[in-house]
């Protein structure tokens, strides 16, 4: 810079040098000594004049100097400034409590899109401590512990079968150490165990919840629950609710299902079933094992219940919706009645017509078991209900016309 500045310093004193030679006439009584001497003279005082005449220039250029390395150090401090306060805003350097509420808010795509970001960010991505939000949020109303065994079993299962594979393996290299080419054999099953290794540390913990979530979400897991009127309605199970195994169709957000054979019926297929007509099974019991009922001496005329039934013995248990009744002998008095004192329970099926053979029925209070008969059907296990929720559910389902 300063090299510029001395430029054109030299510029004009040399353009003011030949300004004065060429355009001002010499006086008469210079002489010959003079003229010769002239040029040196010149300069000296050329050089005075510049330095006199112009001197706001060579002051302009200095303040010109001054102000862009002034505006070069405002230059570099902006930019560090510029580098501090991107460092500042990184999400990392953010307090850990901090952190965890932002992550908290990110629904289930963010979280899955920041654990590709950096290796800090997986590992608090993927944690079970954000995922079991997420896991009751959308799956807990058709998720129960018949999917949680479930899922915990389909882990086993694929981890015997890689155990397996790895036995088979093993035994395949002891049988290949009697021939020649053993040596190699043994590298290449080194490469393969390390690249197992690397994958299983790039891939999802195979028992988080982050892992279970998406299994259900993409449809890859199907798990137990129940169906409310299965087989889309038919008439023939309005008011019950049938085990099934379902899987998730993200695409039109409903759930297929595969309900298990009755018989000698294979078994039985629906999809496009909306999140409505699902729950989790409320007892842990198998649909063709007898629930114990531990409410008996509980029922009053009133009480919502469900009860087991199913066709025959070969056939699997649905539950289905009724209330408690009165005796014949009993008027409803609430002030006189002594039905909750009875042996005797009757159940009804209000969406029957009167005098319908699936109207009514009567189970011992002390000793019931599986009642009925290959006509009626068989009545099994009974649970009393009381969420006001569940029973809400049940009267949504309600058929728009009575039954015969």
């Amino acid at each position: 810079m300063l090299l510029l500045y001395f430029i054109i310093i030299t510029c004009i004193s040399f353009f003011l040098f030949i300004n004065t030679i060429f355009l001002k006439p010499l006086p008469s009584w210079t002489s010959a000594t003079d003229k010769k001497l002239l040029p040196f003279l010149f300069c000296q005082e050329t050089f005075s004049k510049v330095l006199r005449n112009h001197h706001f220039l060579i002051g302009l250029l200095c303040q010109i100097h001054t102000k862009m390395s002034l505006m070069k150090k405002s230059l570099n401090s902006r930019i560090e400034n510029v580098e501090e306060t991107h460092h500042e805003l990184s999400l990392l350097d953010l307090p850990e409590l901090t952190l965890e509420c932002i992550l908290e808010k990110l629904p289930p795509s963010s979280l899955i899109q920041m654990a590709g970001v950096c290796h800090s960010l997986r590992e608090r991505c993927v944690s079970d401590h954000f995922w079991e939000k997420h896991m009751k949020k959308k799956w807990g109303g058709v998720i129960g512990q018949a999917a949680y065994k479930e899922w915990k079993w389909h882990l086993a299962s694929k981890r015997d079968v890689k155990g397996l594979h790895k036995h088979g393996r093993q035994r395949g290299f002891l049988m290949k150490t009697l021939s020649l080419v053993w040596p190699f054999q043994w590298m290449k099953l080194k490469v393969d165990d390390a690249n197992d290794s690397n994958k299983q540390k790039n891939s999802l913990p195979v028992d988080s919840l982050m892992n279970w979530y998406l299994a259900i979400e993409t449809g890859t897991f199907w798990f137990p629950a129940q169906v409310y009127n299965r087989e889309n309605g038919h008439v023939g199970f309005m008011l019950s609710c049938y085990d099934a195994e379902i899987s998730y169709d993200s695409r039109v957000d409903t759930f297929l299902a595969r309900y298990p054979p009755h018989g000698r019926r294979a078994d039985a297929r629906e999809c496009g079933i909306p999140w409505e007509r699902l729950r989790a099974p409320p007892v842990d019991t198998s649909p063709h094992d007898l629930h114990i009922s531990d409410c008996l001496n509980d029922l009053h005329p009133g009480d919502h219940i469900e009860i087991q039934w199913r066709r025959n013995k070969e056939f699997p248990y649905g539950w289905w919706y009724g209330v408690v009744g009165h005796l014949e002998s009993c008027n409803g008095n609430e002030n006189h009645c002594r039905c909750h004192i009875s042996d005797t329970v009757v159940l009804e099926f209000n969406h029957y017509t009167p005098g319908s053979r699936w109207r009514q029925t009567n189970i011992n209070r002390k000793d019931h078991r599986e009642e009925g008969n290959e006509a009626d059907g068989f009545y099994g296990g009974l649970r009393k209900i009381t969420s006001e929720n569940e029973i809400s559910i049940w009267k949504r389902m309600w058929p728009s016309e009575v039954l015969d």
